[in-house]
């Protein structure tokens, strides 16, 4: 029996002799007193060094662990800090927001009043457009009655002065002696020995203009004598244009027909082209009131305006050659003219 336990108990020592210390794997066997103390001795300081290798993998694993739950707390810790301060940017971020949606619901009231305001404003320069082109139309209608009524007033002083002939060139005091009447039948018998016996030449009226004589004025007032009959006026003017140099007790003078200030302005705006015509043997007249007259081409042709005259220059080469020049003076002088109103 006794042997039988021995070789039981060296069958128990085999058993512990072949287990791998170095497995970790591998559970530690548990021993009993009475087996620790029939062990051998080699037994046991091999039993002893592979409870101390579990120990010191026991304690590794322990501080492995431990590292590892120290780390997972750290990264717990910081986790926890970087939920709080992701909360306190989805706060802040919120915050903002809500401000982003209070500026833009401000903005769009701003807006929509602005677009109010541009709405009334619309109107208002809608209806202020409406009122300066009523205004300005008014003007226009205002501006073609004037010039009509300025026509009217024209064509009547020119009926009312259509008897009157104009002297020129008589020196202030002249008429001292013998009157302007006087003066004006020593014109006659002076230039016109044959008219001045014509006892149907009446002198109906006559006087100087203006009627204030202005002593810095360099050249004299002129004479206005109003005859009784178109027909003796234009007699006069005739020979007055046949003999072209009129004097008066040896001094030149000049006689022309009176014309109210429009007329006057109109005719002298014939002047230049006149000039250039005549300078082309064209025959110009200025006939009454204001109109044109000239030889073109074996023809007589009168204007009443510049733009009938341009029109008409337009279709005839060698009259537009010969206008070219001062028919574009009077286009540049009528356009400054036009920019200083």
């Amino acid at each position: 029996m006794t042997n039988n336990k021995r070789k039981n108990r060296g069958n128990k020592n085999k058993e512990v002799t072949m287990t791998p210390s170095n497995e970790k794997d591998t559970p530690i066997q548990d021993y009993e007193d009475d087996d620790i103390e029939e062990m051998q001795e080699a037994d046991l300081k091999k039993l002893i060094r592979t409870l101390r290798s579990s120990q010191k993998q026991i304690l590794e694993l322990h501080k492995s662990l431990m590292d590892k739950i120290e780390n997972l707390s750290r990264e717990n810790e910081i986790l926890r800090r970087n939920q709080n301060v992701t909360k306190q940017l989805v706060q802040q971020e919120t915050g903002r927001v809500t401000e982003v949606k209070n500026s833009i619901d401000q903005m769009k009231n701003t807006i929509e009043s602005l677009t109010n305001r541009m709405g009334e404003a619309e109107e208002r320069i809608s209806d202020l457009e409406d009122r300066e082109q009523e205004r300005i139309q008014s003007d226009q209608r205002k501006d073609e009655e004037i010039r009509n009524l300025k026509h009217i007033v024209g064509n009547l002083q020119d009926t009312i002065k259509k008897p009157n002939i104009r002297v020129l060139g008589v020196p202030e005091g002249m008429e001292r002696e013998k009157g302007l009447e006087g003066l004006f039948s020593e014109i006659l018998a002076e230039n016109f020995p044959g008219l001045e016996k014509d006892r149907e030449i009446l002198v109906q009226e006559a006087h100087r203009t203006p009627n204030k004589h202005d002593q810095k004025r360099p050249s004299p007032r002129h004479v206005v004598i109003k005859l009784s009959t178109v027909k003796h006026k234009e007699k006069i003017l005739k020979c007055a244009r046949e003999k072209r140099q009129i004097t008066l007790r040896g001094s030149p003078i000049r006689l022309t027909a009176d014309f109210s200030s429009e007329t006057l302005q109109a005719r002298r705006e014939w002047r230049d082209i006149a000039q250039v015509l005549r300078e082309n043997n064209c025959l110009p007249r200025i006939l009454y009131p204001a109109k044109l007259s000239f030889v073109n081409e074996g023809e007589i042709k009168t204007f009443h305006n510049k733009q009938k005259l341009k029109e008409f220059v337009g279709t005839r080469p060698a009259l537009q050659k010969m206008l070219k020049d001062v028919l574009h003076t009077e286009t540049q002088k009528h356009g400054h003219q036009y920019e200083r109103r």
